[in-house]
């Protein structure tokens, strides 16, 4: 038996690029954004999975797509031994249940006109679980896990009347209160104040603890997954180019461009002095991404065989995989 939650097979997922007729006519191809490009992971029962990397390396299309809110345009997505993306939209509304998301925005992804006790208790009546007087008790008991309290007060709220970190609490609340098993956090403290971020995280890791949650924790912040994460995978354009334990990856870093994200975590330490190794130059075009490695024309190890052979994804011990020619 395994004991995989999510297993993640040869993923892809690729948009069209809008044209006009004659432009279309003229270049006589059809253009694709490659946002996620066979890839492959997976995540265990009870762990923390951190999916790192500059924007537009494709970690949130890799978590709505674990989701079922974007359909894969190839690969093969495993939850609990069940192959959700072969699964019919009336099949996969029962999953739903199972995996929920904490948005990046809490701002944009509550509702305005609705008070923060109906946000947080809508998915009860949608998936007929409880009817409205049960929901009432259930929506107060969540919010007071979370730390939203007085529960009684807040729950008859609208969004703009919360606070910053309130309204994080609330988006929280929201992902648990269907007692999922995975949650994916999209950047779940990026439009968090410093002063509350710590407050955060430490929240969502009692819960985790209390509810048994399995998380894919989504960011570019590697000095946060250093503290809550298990495991953590490396992406650029597309592509996993590092993946291993917190411990391998941080202590023993083989991708130069993992390097030069490390490089750049800061250090509580107003003396020390580290050399920041920034890639040179900007992330390429999804569309068009470099041959071989697409790191090969930013990387300050660059060879011959990079721009001419992708590298694979190889294991070089203790289930620490790179996708590096000099390894």
């Amino acid at each position: 038996m395994t004991n995989n939650l999510i297993e993640v097979k040869n993923l892809k997922k690729y948009y069209q690029v809008q044209k006009g007729f004659v432009e279309t006519l003229l270049a006589r191809k059809i253009d694709f954004i490659k946002a996620v490009d066979k890839i492959s992971f997976n995540i265990r029962k009870g762990e923390v999975f951190g999916l790192a990397g500059e924007s537009g390396s494709g970690k949130t299309t890799t978590g709505r797509l674990i989701l079922g809110l974007t359909e894969p345009t190839e690969g093969k997505i495993f939850f609990d031994n069940i192959d959700i993306s072969s699964l019919s939209p009336s099949e996969m509304r029962s999953f739903r249940k199972k995996m929920q998301i904490i948005f990046q925005d809490p701002y944009a992804s509550l509702n305005p006109r609705m008070k923060v006790g109906d946000s947080i208790g809508h998915s009860l009546l949608i998936h007929k679980i409880c009817n409205e007087a049960e929901k009432r008790e259930l929506v107060l008991d969540i919010m007071t896990k979370v730390g939203l309290t007085p529960s009684k007060i807040l729950c008859e709220k609208y969004p703009h009347q919360l606070s910053g970190g309130q309204r994080q609490r609330a988006v929280i609340a929201r992902a648990l209160i269907l007692q999922p098993e995975l949650i994916v956090a999209d950047e779940p403290i990026a439009m968090a104040d410093v002063s509350v971020r710590a407050t955060i995280l430490k929240l969502m890791m009692d819960l985790k603890n209390e509810f048994n949650l399995t998380y894919l924790f989504i960011t570019h912040d590697l000095a946060t997954t250093k503290y809550i994460c298990d495991r953590i995978a490396i992406m650029y354009l597309g592509k996993i180019f590092e993946m291993g334990t917190i411990y391998d990856v941080y202590s023993n870093p083989k991708h130069p461009y993992t390097i030069a994200l490390l490089s750049a975590v800061p250090v509580p330490d107003p003396k020390a002095r580290r050399k920041h190794l920034i890639p040179r130059g900007e992330i390429p075009s999804p569309i068009n991404p470099p041959p071989g490695c697409r790191f090969h024309p930013r990387c300050p190890k660059v060879m011959d065989i990079c721009s001419k052979k992708e590298p694979e994804l190889i294991d070089t011990g203790n289930k620490h995989l790179v996708a590096c020619h000099l390894k």
